[in-house]
Parts: C-alpha cells; structure tokens; sequence
C-alpha cells in the first residue's frame, strides 16, 4: 500500500490525474470541494472521501476509518 499526494493548480487537472492514478487509490479531498457548486456535487457522486482539514481529530478519524475499510476490503 502507498499514499500518492496529488498537488494541483486548477479543477482541470483532476481530469488528468484520473487517468493516471491506478484504479484501486481511495480518493480523498479537502471537505471544501463540496461546496463548489458541479464540482462538488460530481465529486460526492464519484465517492472521493472528505475531510474537514479544520478539524484535525475528525480528519484523522475518517482517514483510519478508511485505511481499516481498504484492509478489510483487500483495496491495497
């Protein structure tokens, strides 16, 4: 298992990383994207995990929520 870290400049580069990012990554993004409007909507529906960076306890909490669903799964 790995941890890629995806820094990018514009929504569009997310169109770029999809196709490069191997198909069993777990997404996960700042909690913010779910408030920019289509964007975010599209990232709701596509199961990116959220988490509140403001919230430093509860963004740790949803991260090892899901490193034990990946274990459990098999999603390495």
């Amino acid at each position: 298992p790995f941890v890629i870290v995806c820094n990018h400049q514009a929504s569009l580069d997310l169109m770029g990383m999809v196709e490069v990012i191997p198909e069993r990554c777990v997404p996960i993004a700042k909690r913010e994207l779910l408030y920019l409007g289509t964007v975010g909507w599209a990232c709701w529906l596509s199961g990116i995990i959220f988490i509140d960076r403001h919230h430093r306890d509860t963004a740790i909490e949803v991260i090892s929520r899901t490193a034990s669903t990946m274990r459990r799964e098999n999603v390495r």
